[in-house]
């Protein structure tokens, strides 16, 4: 049995191991003629002085994180993939890639890049990709390695 993916969603920082993982879901939506959706989520921050429950963004890191995105799109167009799709959201890149992006997607597959937190930060608040892991209801895959051409 063929596993088919159609839609893949990675996971992008700007990290070294998100630019791992966006390369790595370069060469499985092409391999699986499959839409790439590459997201990024900005971490909000509530303000007690902007009063309970409201974010606030700094327009820089919204600016800076568009860029980034349409960056990684040319890249993929350039290296063959046809269909990507950029996303940006606010609020935890935990529960918005595992949960709300994957759901309304109607990902196959989540791309994200191996944790890069020391043993105490892993304990403490623990990683992006654990949590992916532990929540998504669709195939994941940590990437830890660089990819290697054909």
């Amino acid at each position: 049995m063929t596993v088919r993916y159609n839609t893949i969603l990675v996971a992008v920082d700007g990290s070294d191991e998100s630019k791992r993982a966006f390369r790595k879901a370069i060469v499985l939506a092409k391999d699986h003629g499959a839409k790439l959706l590459l997201a990024h989520i900005i971490e909000t921050l509530t303000t007690a002085a902007a009063g309970p429950g409201s974010q606030a963004v700094f327009p820089e890191v919204d600016e800076k994180a568009r860029g980034m995105l349409h960056e990684y799109k040319e890249l993929a167009e350039k290296e063959g993939v046809t269909d990507v799709k950029e996303i940006l959201d606010y609020g935890s890149p935990k529960v918005k890639i595992a949960k709300d992006v994957a759901k309304k997607y109607h990902v196959d597959l989540i791309v994200t890049g191996a944790a890069g937190l020391n043993a105490v930060e892993q304990f403490l608040i623990g990683s992006v990709s654990q949590h992916i892991t532990r929540h998504a209801a669709c195939d994941v895959l940590i990437v830890r390695t660089e990819t290697k051409d054909k």
